[in-house]
């Protein structure tokens, strides 16, 4: 009889229970219980089709699981179901807001009064596993659902609209380079230059606004980073979806009631760096861990992915270095754009465009001549926009021949990039 894991197995009952049942149409008509013992049937089904041996344990287990990730959401269950609803608003019981197709539109969805929406919004929390809380000591939280959706909770009295409820929802269907191409957010040239740039072990920075699809990106590319590589990934709150077996994934914690306890991204970063990575991973750069991250490349840890808020390649490069100056190092402003110039490779900037596409709009090469101390910011690829037609930002990418000073780095590492660079 075969064994399998928990989550494999948990994994086998949610795709039977969808295309071997008709769990879609019914769900929505019946209560918990009706639910339970649905699945639990389903359970039994697959069991005996299947020789799969489920313990009453992990069988209740799984139960409990699945019901409840489908009676937590509420009223806006639709909303989170629904795979072109990218971002769920909630502002209050009787407001709620989704983007779709990169456009925010106003729902007819509404929950009963503030109560229920607490309700839902702590039914949701439990549900995710997450240790963190959200109430009136605590009045704000970010988490993650058991999907790799985001959720972030804000409560009176810090919010005069109610509880507010924003959900920024996982991308299932953006997984591969292909997908990004097939959604216009890169072309074939550029997939081919940044996926042997992350073998290569080029140091890249992620940069975008709000909502501009920069988490994505990484996702999908750090696919691409060698299977035999231990990576360890930082975030505030847990958004990276990495495929790589050897991953240990490290989360940020806030102080307690109290004030105390807390462990931030510098914590994390400091320590990571006795855990032998060959790749750290950073869900999002705020502060003076940049210190750190600019610090361990140049002593050696190459290959460094990273996110920083930011509204062009050249916005990136300026919050960075204020981001240093922050920290109190004390080296001139001129010293520490050396220090980035010389750490950073590449800076990706992602943009949302009016049309709802997000496309990466520059890749930028972060160049310091040490003959004449001078930095300069490259575009490598540069999309150009030239018109709007019917709705739709018509425009196409342009490369600059030129070889980029990292060059060198993909000849170090025998990575090949035919008939890219002329010069």
């Amino acid at each position: 009889m075969p064994s399998f894991e928990h989550s494999e197995i948990k994994s086998r009952i949610h795709h039977h229970l969808i295309s071997r049942t008709n769990f879609l149409q019914v769900k929505d008509q019946f209560n918990e219980d009706q639910l339970r013992a649905f699945v639990d049937q389903a359970i039994t089904g697959l069991c005996q089709e299947t020789k799969l041996v489920v313990s009453l344990e992990e069988r209740g287990a799984i139960i409990r699981e699945l019901v409840t990730a489908i009676t937590s959401l509420g009223p806006i269950r639709p909303l989170v179901e629904d795979p072109t609803v990218t971002e769920i608003m909630v502002n209050g019981a009787k407001t709620i807001y989704i983007q779709r197709n990169g456009k925010i539109e106003k729902t007819n969805v509404q929950f009963t009064d503030n109560s229920s929406l607490i309700h839902t919004v702590q039914k949701i929390l439990a549900s995710s596993g997450s240790p963190r809380r959200v109430d009136e000591s605590s009045p704000y939280v970010d988490f993650s659902m058991s999907d790799g959706s985001r959720v972030n909770v804000i409560l009176p009295p810090l919010s005069l609209s109610g509880p507010i409820l924003t959900i920024r929802k996982f991308s299932r269907d953006l997984s591969t380079v292909d997908d990004l191409i097939e959604k216009r957010s890169l072309n074939k040239q550029m997939a081919v230059f940044l996926t042997a740039a992350i073998k290569a072990k080029l140091n890249i920075v992620f940069c975008g606004s709000t909502g501009s699809g920069k988490t994505t990106l990484l996702n999908v590319l750090s696919r691409h980073i060698p299977a035999h590589e231990r990576i360890i990934s930082i975030e505030d709150t847990a958004e990276l979806r990495l495929m790589q077996e050897h991953v240990v994934s490290l989360q940020a914690k806030g102080p307690n009631i109290e004030g105390k306890g807390e462990v931030s991204i510098r914590n994390l970063f400091v320590n990571s760096l006795r855990m032998r990575p060959d790749r750290i991973i950073i869900g999002e750069v705020r502060g003076e861990e940049i210190l750190d991250l600019i610090q361990s490349i140049s002593s050696g840890h190459a290959g460094a992915l990273a996110i920083i808020h930011a509204d062009s390649p050249q916005e990136c490069f300026n919050r960075m270095v204020t981001m240093m100056l922050m920290s109190g190092i004390r080296l001139s402003g001129e010293q520490i754009q050396q220090q980035i110039a010389t750490s950073i490779d590449l800076i990706v900037y992602v943009e949302l465009f009016l049309d709802g596409v997000r496309r990466i709009t520059n890749i930028t090469d972060l160049k310091f001549d040490k003959d004449i101390k001078h930095i300069t910011l490259e575009d490598i690829f540069t999309f150009k926009q030239q018109r709007i037609e019917n709705g739709q930002v018509i425009g196409d990418w342009v490369m600059n021949p030129q070889k980029p000073s990292c060059y060198h780095k993909f000849v170090k590492r025998n990575i090949e990039l035919p008939g890219f660079f002329g010069k």
